[in-house]
């Protein structure tokens, strides 16, 4: 018998955790399986949720011109949507994985798999986080509300995708980005063609950081026959990355002129707009510079990057909103 020497606060943590996150070390401790379920001590997944949907809701105001102060409301639904519908897919993807975490070391420490919590218990936390943020789905109009409905497909589909297809990051670009569709439409009430370019551009960008993420797990996903993108590309990923790379930039381009051209008014609103997706061009230029496929310390650091990758062009969205 092992003895466990780590600290009360630190027994039950994720090997991939956030180091020093608030989790392990501040809620408590009948709390912590549960917020570990939520992948609350791995911010990145939130970010990465969140951030399309905040570029749905500038490119909308940019077009139409017209900032209401229900805007602030959607801006916040939207953070506190994606903290609640990430957590409530990630433990949806836990109850579906737990035999497959269960025989991968970087995911055997994950709450269900370690026995900090059941499958039960993991469902009832699940629902409770979805109830939550269908409530705050209900304070939007009704395309947008249909639309949030919609979303659940695609994340109840996307943990079976690496069990019939070598292409799952397209599952997960599929449900990771739909709130720039919903973002959109809660501003404006319907749809548009820039949106569903957003939208595509989102799920390039998924494609991009989701196989670097995926590059971590090959041995692994290799013994138990899961499939990704990163076993699929193998060496030749890098090469692979440039096309995500360059129909991310491509396509949400084409979404800032689609949204603004014709639209709104200000030539320099639309050049520090594009401004914006070049930055974040030149940042995913500079992950792929970094890239070592046999090195999971220097991958789980590239994905996580990918939270200011996101933010550079919102950033820049947000700033043509006052020009």
């Amino acid at each position: 018998m092992t003895s466990d020497n780590r600290t009360p606060e630190a027994q039950g943590q994720v090997s991939d955790a956030v180091k020093g996150n608030w989790v392990d070390h501040l809620a408590p401790a009948w709390a912590r399986p549960y917020l570990r379920l939520s992948r609350a001590d791995r911010p990145i997944g939130t970010w990465l949720l969140l951030i399309p949907c905040w570029w749905g809701l500038t490119l909308a105001m940019l077009q139409d011109g017209q900032y209401r102060w229900f805007d602030l409301w959607i801006f916040f639904a939207c953070a506190l949507g994606a903290w609640l519908m990430r957590g409530a897919g990630c433990t949806w993807n836990d109850i579906t994985d737990r035999e497959f975490d269960a025989r991968v070391e970087r995911t055997r420490s994950r709450p269900i798999p370690s026995g900090q919590v059941s499958a039960k218990q993991a469902a009832v936390w699940m629902a409770l986080q979805a109830l939550l943020a269908f409530a705050i789905l209900l304070t939007f109009n009704r395309n947008a509300i249909l639309l949030g409905i919609l979303s659940l497909l695609p994340v109840a589909v996307y943990p079976f995708a690496k069990r019939f297809t070598w292409w799952p990051q397209v599952f997960l670009g599929i449900a990771f980005n739909w709130g720039a569709l919903l973002a959109w439409t809660a501003h404006s009430g319907t749809l548009a063609p820039p949106a569903l370019i957003l939208y595509a551009a989102g799920i390039a960008w998924t494609l991009f950081y989701d196989t670097i993420y995926a590059h971590q797990d090959t041995e692994d996903d290799a013994l138990i026959g899961v499939k990704s993108t990163a076993r699929l590309f193998g060496e030749d990923t890098p090469r692979w990355l440039k096309r995500f790379f360059v129909t991310t930039v491509t396509l949400l381009g084409f979404a800032v002129i689609a949204a603004m051209v014709g639209f709104n008014e200000s030539p320099l609103a639309l050049l520090v707009a594009i401004f914006g997706v070049v930055a974040m061009g030149w940042h995913m230029i500079w992950q792929m510079r970094l890239l070592e496929l046999d090195n999971p310390g220097r991958l789980l650091m590239l994905f996580r990057a990918n939270r200011d990758t996101g933010l550079i062009p919102l950033l820049f969205f947000a700033a043509a909103l006052f020009l």
